[in-house]
């Protein structure tokens, strides 16, 4: 064999060597930074609680944890004051996107950076609070999911008055460091006023000022209580709910963890939706959508769902009118 020839062969099969390699290469996908930030603590089980609704969606999609996208979590543990803090530390770390869960933590991010991609989730009345200029065209560096605008708290109250025919005095329990909670109150005021019903708002943002407000509502003996939606509240389900039980208070919460952590029953958004829709705009803006450019959803489901136990507990019988409209019964 000629060495020209030779020379041609080496070549000739360095080249097969290398371009497998090199194919691989090309394909390798990069691995994406999610930044999440949220007013509550770290829950036990993150793909179990309605803050990971996300991970199990985006799996669906095709996305992996570790080859296709790492999170970066932020907890502020119950305080909303921690919150610019940490929307700080997410934008130096510079992400390929950030979620944002809640109204507070949205509000903090979107102080925080104008650039980083925002993704919202359990949010409340976004065009309202200034995080988007309109649903359909949110324009800027936000979009994502959006808990719906519509007022529950007239079902609220029918379904206490149903448990408690004779009502005339509830607690709300709210978060006054949550704007949107002050939104609820008013809903809840202007609601009740035709039934007759009078409203005594009780304000806690920490687990001690919970304690006091139970104490409170026990001393004036209100006879049924609702629960504003706020993420720092949902973070206390379990301290919430006992004082109800140990109170016998009957009480209408915003979210279904309440109910799985033995409340009596819940009217409202299906957050787990909420946030698992969440995985599709994050999957749209890594394939280069704009967030300005795509609608905010307002997922369309309301449910309405009862533990049998904890009315036995409490010493209330469920109405049979009541249970065949429930979505879910469990105990």
């Amino acid at each position: 064999m000629s060495p020209t020839r030779r020379r041609a062969l080496i070549v000739a099969a360095g080249t097969l060597l290398i371009a497998p390699l090199s194919s691989v290469a090309q394909q390798s996908p990069r691995v994406r930074r999610i930044g999440v930030i949220t007013t509550r603590a770290r829950p036990l089980a993150l793909e179990t609680d309605y803050l990971g609704a996300w991970i199990p969606r985006l799996r669906e999609l095709g996305y992996l944890e570790g080859r296709d996208f790492s999170v970066e979590w932020r907890f502020a543990d119950g305080n909303n004051e921690r919150l610019p803090e940490l929307a700080s530390e997410l934008v130096r770390l510079q992400p390929d996107l950030i979620l944002a869960a809640g109204t507070p933590a949205a509000r903090a991010m979107q102080k925080a950076t104008s650039t980083i991609p925002i993704v919202i989730a359990g949010v409340a009345d976004p065009v309202g609070f200034g995080l988007v200029a309109s649903l359909s065209r949110p324009g800027g560096n936000i979009t994502g999911t959006a808990i719906m605008a519509t007022d529950v708290s007239v079902k609220s109250l029918e379904y206490l008055l149903a448990f408690v025919p004779d009502l005339n005095e509830v607690a709300v329990l709210l978060n006054p460091t949550n704007p949107i909670d002050s939104v609820a109150l008013r809903q809840i005021q202007a609601s009740a006023a035709p039934l007759g019903v009078h409203i005594v708002a009780f304000e806690a943002s920490n687990p001690g000022q919970i304690d006091a407000a139970f104490g409170a509502i026990a001393k004036s003996r209100i006879g049924a209580l609702i629960l504003a939606p706020d993420p720092f509240l949902v973070n206390q389900a379990r301290q919430v709910v006992e004082l109800a039980t140990r109170s016998r208070l009957p009480a209408i919460y915003p979210f279904r963890p309440f109910v799985e952590a033995g409340g009596l029953m819940c009217y409202g958004q299906n957050i787990y939706e909420n946030f698992r829709v969440a995985a599709n705009y994050m999957d749209r803006i890594f394939k280069g959508g704009r967030p300005g450019d795509l609608p905010v959803e307002q997922p369309m489901q309301l449910e309405f769902v009862l533990n049998r136990k904890a009315a036995e507990t409490i010493g209330l019988k469920i109405p049979q009118a009541i249970r065949l409209r429930a979505d879910k019964v469990i105990d």
